[in-house]
């Protein structure tokens, strides 16, 4: 088993941002990593409760480790940036979106979906609306790459009755993962 040294990770695709084709080049650069996952783990730990772990933040890049909790969904959202994203454990299903044409309110619809396991890897333009769902009954950890500052970018959010466009609250979403780890526990008790 190879082992995982994050520094070399963030390197890596710190170096990859400036190549031509920076989503191919960060992509395959997951791809090794979470084609280890107990490599990953052993450097990142065992997913055991839903956060967002940040590893690395700049302007000109993101990396983050998402753990999602048994079951938790976070609502279409778009990044305005390109990602990649790579599943290290557990399964995260995403919902694609598009945006409705002549439509007045910024209301989305659904375009697809794509489900992602274990060393499963995939690249999202900078215009992917996408929401996220871990349907299993474990913590579900994946390694996201953004080409940009993901704390800091405006960006969007839709509504997950009505599918009305609002600005991104990111304090909010940080919140979902609390709630879904306040759930978990209640679970388990």
């Amino acid at each position: 088993m190879m082992s995982f040294d994050l520094d070399r990770f963030i390197s890596d695709c710190s170096a990859a941002v400036s190549e031509s084709a920076p989503t191919k080049a960060v992509r395959e650069i997951v791809a090794r990593a979470v084609s280890e996952p107990t490599a990953l783990q052993q450097t990142l730990g065992t997913p055991a409760r839903a956060e967002i772990q940040r590893l690395h933040v700049s302007d000109e890049l993101t990396v983050l480790n998402v753990i999602w909790a048994p079951g938790m969904t976070l609502m279409p959202h778009n990044h305005n940036m390109w990602a990649v994203i790579g599943v290290y454990g557990g399964r995260e299903d995403n919902i694609f979106w598009r945006r409705c044409e002549n439509e007045s309110h910024g209301r989305i619809e659904a375009a697809g979906a794509k489900s992602l396991g274990p060393g499963d890897v995939r690249p999202l333009g900078s215009e992917i609306i996408h929401s996220v769902t871990n349907p299993t009954s474990k913590f579900t950890g994946a390694i996201h790459v953004y080409g940009g500052d993901f704390f800091t970018l405006e960006r969007s959010e839709w509504d997950p009755e009505n599918l009305e466009e609002r600005p991104y609250d990111l304090e909010k979403n940080l919140g979902i993962f609390e709630r879904a780890n306040v759930i978990w526990a209640r679970g388990q008790d």
